[in-house]
């Protein structure tokens, strides 16, 4: 059986990306693969995941740097990663050297991606050396509108590991986020749900 609050999406939303912590303020959560159906909704395979430092934020309260992952349902996409292409159904955008994602709340480039050096005092890079970005995708939160300091950079990454944290996105292993990416497309309107 899903989710109750599946009841809460979009008649257009035909694949949702679900994430729970294991229990309250862990950093250990699982995800599932939710794909709709006829017949309702069906559950494709669920997997480990981590999410931030400081568990899930309560609706309205994700604020930057403050370790958690925003509860709440949010598009996702595009996908990003090293390579020139990638398969998966979504949107797909390389970052290269020169791809910026900006955390500073004072910049009027705040919870952007940027190609060239950002017009700001604070950023991360999109292509990192750890390679926890060689596969992604953009979680929307906080980008329509965006509202500084509510909380920036939410993405679905590689992890470190199972017992390693993040700074408030949502990650998992390479090869469960590469089957992920295969299985999304942009023309299901996938979501993600974290609660």
């Amino acid at each position: 059986m899903p989710p109750g609050d599946f009841k809460v999406l979009d008649p257009s939303t035909h694949q949702v990306i679900f994430v729970h912590p294991k229990i309250k303020n862990s950093h250990q959560a699982v995800l599932s693969a939710w794909q709709r159906q006829a017949q309702g909704w069906q559950r494709l395979y669920f997997v480990s995941a981590v999410i931030g430092r400081n568990g899930l934020a309560l609706p309205g309260e994700k604020k930057e740097g403050d370790g958690k992952t925003p509860s709440g349902i949010y598009p996702l996409g595009p996908a990003f990663g090293y390579a020139a292409v990638l398969d998966t159904g979504l949107e797909y955008r390389q970052a290269t050297d020169s791809d910026f994602w900006v955390d500073d709340v004072r910049s009027m480039q705040y919870n952007q991606w940027v190609n060239g050096q950002p017009q700001a005092g604070s950023f991360e890079r999109m292509r990192r050396a750890d390679n926890l970005y060689q596969y992604g995708i953009v979680i929307g939160y906080n980008t329509q509108p965006i509202v500084p300091g509510a909380g920036s950079a939410i993405f679905m990454h590689v992890w470190r590991r199972y017992d390693s944290s993040t700074a408030g996105c949502v990650a998992i292993n390479q090869r469960n986020l590469r089957k992920i990416l295969r299985w999304l497309n942009a023309k299901e309107k996938p979501v993600i749900m974290m609660e």
